[in-house]
């Protein structure tokens, strides 16, 4: 059984790429950092720190964190301003639900992980707050269930919720 014959990659058109005529100076690619601030790390670092969570999988706590404050933000910076950030893993933590008939696995990430999700979320909000309806209140900061329920009361003609 003999090899199929296929065509060529220009199909055809010699005047695509003629014979002999390779380029010989290659266009480098683009490396584009990302315009993250190292302002923006330490507020998400202060926020995280605020919240004192558990240790992820790495078993490194806030406070240890802290102890190399300076190095471990100027790292943790350095990688996602770069782009060569990548999260670790989570630790599974089972929480039990009600009536303790089920249980329910949360993903504990270590802090440089919660420290990133923080910034990258503040990055966010603070360039899609000001282009969300006025009106919605789903994962909105300062923003709850609650306060939907009293918009609604409100423009139901209905008195305001306490």
């Amino acid at each position: 059984m003999a090899l199929e014959r296929t065509g060529r990659a220009d199909q055809g058109r010699s005047e695509v790429n003629p014979l002999g005529d390779e380029p010989v100076v290659r266009p480098k690619p683009k490396v584009k950092s990302f315009d993250i601030s190292k302002r923006l790390v330490f507020e998400a670092w202060e926020k995280v720190r605020a919240n004192k969570g558990a240790p992820g999988v790495d078993a490194v706590r806030i406070v240890e964190f802290g102890d190399d404050e300076r190095a471990n933000l100027y790292k943790l910076w350095n990688r996602m301003s770069s782009g060569s950030y990548f999260p670790g893993p989570v630790r599974a933590v089972e929480i039990p639900k009600d009536h303790g008939a089920a249980v329910r696995v949360l993903g504990v990430p270590n802090v440089a992980d919660r420290i990133s999700q923080t910034a990258a979320a503040m990055l966010l909000e603070e360039t899609l707050e000001p282009i969300f309806h006025p009106d919605s209140y789903g994962y909105r900061p300062g923003r709850s269930a609650h306060d939907a329920l009293s918009a609604t009361y409100l423009f139901s003609g209905a008195p305001a919720l306490k």
